[in-house]
């Protein structure tokens, strides 16, 4: 009887440990976890913003510039345009529209000054990201905004104030 008591009262010791190990482990995880998350600064945020900001002022700038060229050609109505620059790339379609030379032309300019401003766009957004906000900031930052509610917000206020003072 004293063996059976003293067997029960170890196998009782051995799941007590076992609980123990088990819930200083799952506090462990969850503690790392929390931590885990990095803090966002306000500084790190502003520069996101100001940056993201800037490259969408870029972008609208290029889309506007590249609808002025198409509205105010002379040559060539926006409808004509928008057709024949779907097939730009195919001769035998061009042909089948009886595109014009100086139509073809034109459509290269404006394919031309899309690319320029894209590249102009893009070597921009890495040097603002690389130089200005910093590598890590904007990784961290970029990674905050898709999982984090409360770096969201904080995000959206800042690129509200730039907005605002954009239109004063």
């Amino acid at each position: 009887m004293a063996n059976i008591n003293i067997q029960k009262c170890l196998t009782n010791h051995l799941i007590m440990k076992y609980k123990v190990i088990l819930l200083a482990t799952f506090f462990l995880f969850v503690g790392t976890t929390i931590f885990a998350q990095e803090i966002i600064t306000d500084d790190e945020l502003k520069k996101y913003a100001i940056a993201m900001d800037s490259i969408s002022d870029m972008k609208t700038t290029l889309l506007s510039s590249i609808s002025d060229m198409v509205k105010t050609n002379e040559e060539m109505r926006t409808d004509r345009y928008n057709e024949l620059s779907k097939i730009i790339d195919d001769d035998a379609k061009l042909a089948e529209a009886k595109a014009t030379p100086e139509e073809i032309a034109f459509i290269k300019e404006v394919v031309a000054k899309k690319e320029e401003g894209t590249a102009a766009i893009t070597q921009t957004f890495q040097r603002l990201a690389k130089e200005y906000i910093g590598a890590a900031s904007y990784n961290k930052v970029k990674k905050a905004l898709s999982s984090d509610a409360e770096v969201k917000s904080r995000y959206q206020t800042f690129l509200d104030e730039l907005e605002k003072n954009d239109v004063n």
